[in-house]
């Protein structure tokens, strides 16, 4: 297994152009392969978001658009900038700009400012709320102008639409324990009758569909009208979500070159696998209070398959992770992935524990070990980690014993220290470190 670091928006570049080369020779050591780099951007004196490169309005003049408009510039920074990706370039490093598919002037011009990365990557490309209450932007059975746009320009009829999500709601508010626990181990069918799906109902999730679909059909077209080969990636929700979110991953294959499943099971915050069941049984409950929180799980189960091992209740979530769901789901959820895509080189799955920016419990790196240990049985190569703002210490000491040599944990050596983790000597006391042997 090989590794890759998210270079994340919430640290800004400056964080990463410092002290990057130590930074790098740890890096490499400890088995990293490849680099996802924030947008590129800086923060200015004023706190502001200043643009890494200046924008060519030759490029845009030749695709008949306007260039943005001239913004603040630092000259050094950028110097520094271009110094850390030839670094990370002339190790071999593989790179990928966490930017967005924009118009294909604004590739063009991206990738002509920095010729050292090979693509972009697409966050959540063509992805439908997936939360039954409203959470993290959005909710599954909401009615707005945005959501109605993006339907309607996939060629859906949007009225229609609003029928089949009414009816979705109305059934999900009529729910019975006896309707619950007859038809949720009915498969599909089982499904179709508990739900009471009409023709409006499948329409609108078809709709949801042909959106994602037309979206990744737009973002491949624009990256292939740009000059080179540039690869397009994208980072859906883990499989067990594509029914909710639109992301069919075998669809996804036909227009993406990497797909980065996320590989996230925390618990509350935001995009958590556990956070997402528990407020959707929580939301199932409110709406129907004579539900038990084990009817609800098994809604969810018919809902999205769902089933994470030793888990009845919604208390056992905050037991945290058991050997059994690693591995049971990891692996089974790393599989399917690897099965829709049909090429393991072409899947790195998208690893984080959960801390800021997404606000959940924060999973140890007992878990995180877990995670890749099942993701790797199941056929991963590589591995993409999201710091969360930094990499803990803990966290690269799996890591580096996975990918690479592990990494030592020695104060005298004064070499790479995560960020994540305060160095010991920093509790001193004002004391100078005694050189020891």
């Amino acid at each position: 297994m090989k590794a890759w670091i998210f270079l994340c928006n919430d640290s800004p570049l400056e964080h990463w152009i410092e002290g990057y080369k130590e930074r790098f020779d740890a890096w490499e050591a400890g088995g990293v392969t490849g680099l996802a780099v924030g947008r590129m951007q800086f923060v200015g004196d004023d706190g502001s978001a200043v643009r890494a490169w200046a924008p060519d309005s030759t490029i845009f003049a030749a695709h008949g658009e306007q260039a943005p408009e001239a913004a603040p510039r630092d000259a050094e920074k950028e110097k520094q900038l271009h110094a850390m990706l030839a670094d990370a370039a002339s190790r071999g490093w593989q790179m990928l700009i966490f930017s967005g598919v924009g118009s294909t002037a604004h590739m063009q011009d991206l990738m002509s400012a920095f010729p050292q990365t090979s693509g972009v990557i697409s966050d959540g490309p063509g992805e439908h709320s997936y939360e039954l209450a409203f959470h993290h932007g959005g909710e599954t059975l909401e009615i707005s102008e945005g959501i109605d746009a993006r339907l309607s320009q996939a060629g859906a009829d949007v009225d229609r639409v609003h029928r089949g999500i009414q009816h979705f709601k109305d059934a999900l508010h009529n729910l019975t324990p006896e309707r619950v626990r007859f038809h949720a181990g009915g498969g599909t069918l089982g499904g179709l009758q508990l739900f009471d799906i009409n023709e409006d109902a499948l329409y609108w999730l078809r709709a949801r569909w042909e959106a994602s679909r037309c979206e990744w059909q737009r973002m491949r077209e624009q990256v292939d009208a740009v000059d080179g080969d540039v690869l397009l990636a994208g980072i859906p929700r883990t499989p067990a979500f594509s029914g909710l979110t639109g992301q069919d991953y075998v669809g996804l294959a036909q227009y993406f070159d990497i797909i980065f499943p996320k590989h996230y099971y925390w618990h509350r915050g935001m995009d958590g696998l556990y956070g997402t069941i528990y407020r959707w049984v929580k939301r199932l409950l409110i709406w129907n209070p004579s539900l038990t929180e084990n009817d609800g799980l098994r809604v969810v189960e018919l809902l999205t398959g769902i089933r994470i091992p030793e888990v009845d209740t919604l208390v056992d979530l905050e037991k945290g992770h058991t050997q059994a769901f690693f591995d049971e789901m990891v692996l089974a959820e790393t599989r399917r992935t690897l099965e829709a895509i049909g090429d393991p080189s072409r899947v790195i799955g998208w690893v984080s524990t959960g801390r800021e920016p997404h606000g959940g419990d924060q999973m140890p790196p007992s878990a995180l070990k877990g995670i890749l240990e099942s993701a790797q049985a199941a056929g991963l190569q590589r591995f993409l980690y999201h710091p969360e703002p930094d990499i803990g210490a803990g966290e690269w000491l799996e890591i580096s014993t996975m990918c690479g040599t592990p990494w030592q944990e020695d104060l005298k050596a004064r070499g790479y220290w995560p960020g994540g983790t305060p160095r010991p000597d920093t509790w001193n006391g004002g004391r100078p470190t005694p050189n020891e042997e």
